[in-house]
């Protein structure tokens, strides 16, 4: 299994990387969101609020931005990354 944990990469900052939505709460703006390699990793409202999004249904693609072990910024998989 791949890991994100900033132990292992720490500074690290991915873009770019697929995923699968598992979670999201309207109120919160959170949730979490799986990798293709059954990775769970959550993400809280910065990152939602960062994307153009204004909400997210389970099962749709995303493309998540990572620095380290945290999601900075998620939108659809068929909207750039900035």
């Amino acid at each position: 299994m791949r890991h994100f944990g900033s132990k292992e990469f720490p500074g690290v900052t991915l873009g770019g990387v697929q995923a699968t939505v598992k979670a999201f709460d309207e109120t919160s703006r959170s949730g979490s969101v799986y990798l293709d390699d059954g990775t769970e990793i959550p993400f809280g409202s910065p990152a939602f609020d960062a994307g153009p999004l204004r909400l997210l249904r389970l099962g749709q693609r995303v493309t998540i931005v990572l620095d380290g072990d945290r999601i900075t910024y998620i939108t659809l998989s068929t909207f750039p990354v900035p």
